[in-house]
């Protein structure tokens, strides 16, 4: 039986439509490269002493260090959360620092303390909040949001808190809480700052960068 032109180009546009079917189709994406996003190192299960011009100033115990120079900044990561101590020139516990996350920028030398932030100094003063940075530069501890202060003879809580590293002298801005005699009478040997008369030093000082999780990691 002779086929028509017509059918013989619909057997051969059928045989070529099989014939590309059964060719092996090669799926690609686009190289990952590993210097993006790998850390330089993980320890797990980490008790370790930390120095600093060949003397020891803390220990850090975490479930999980991670070291990332790749991402911008360069950074630490503890995801799984962070204790710390800070120790003097003789090796004596001057505070506790406890938190759930902590970033450490090695280029600013700056600590990013999130979520259940915990201090606690040699004097007895315990600070808690969801945030604070630590400026190793400055040599100076703050916070943009609430946080409370309890010493030995006061207790404070505002919306912004400033401190130098010893938590020796410290301001707290929009406070409210307990007041010792003194700041009644308005010591002026008093460490602590408080009340409306922070408000100028509150505006100022906020206008600091401070880094962002969201918009700066990589």
């Amino acid at each position: 039986m002779k086929l028509s032109l017509h059918h013989s180009l619909l057997i051969l546009f059928f045989v070529c439509f099989i014939a590309s079917c059964t060719e092996p189709v090669e799926h690609t994406a686009p190289a990952v490269r590993a210097r993006d996003s790998v850390a330089v190192m993980t320890s797990w299960g980490v008790n370790t002493l930390i120095s600093d011009s060949g003397v020891i100033k803390y220990r850090i115990v975490t479930e999980k260090w991670e070291v990332n120079e790749n991402k911008r900044p360069p950074r630490w990561i503890f995801e799984k959360g962070l204790f710390l101590e800070q120790f003097d020139e003789k090796f004596h516990v001057q505070a506790y620092i406890q938190c759930d996350t902590a970033y450490y920028y090695s280029q600013n030398k700056l600590w990013e303390l999130r979520s259940r932030v915990r201090v606690r100094t040699k004097d007895g003063l315990r600070f808690t909040s969801q945030e604070l940075f630590w400026d190793q530069n400055t040599h100076e501890l703050y916070s943009n949001v609430f946080s409370r202060l309890i010493t030995p003879d006061r207790t404070l809580q505002g919306s912004y808190f400033r401190s130098d590293e010893k938590m020796t002298r410290y301001m707290v801005s929009n406070t409210k809480g307990s007041f010792s005699q003194s700041d009644l009478e308005g010591d002026k040997n008093s460490s602590a700052s408080t009340g409306s008369d922070q408000d100028s030093i509150q505006k100022s000082q906020r206008s600091q960068a401070v880094p962002e999780r969201g918009g700066k990691q990589q």
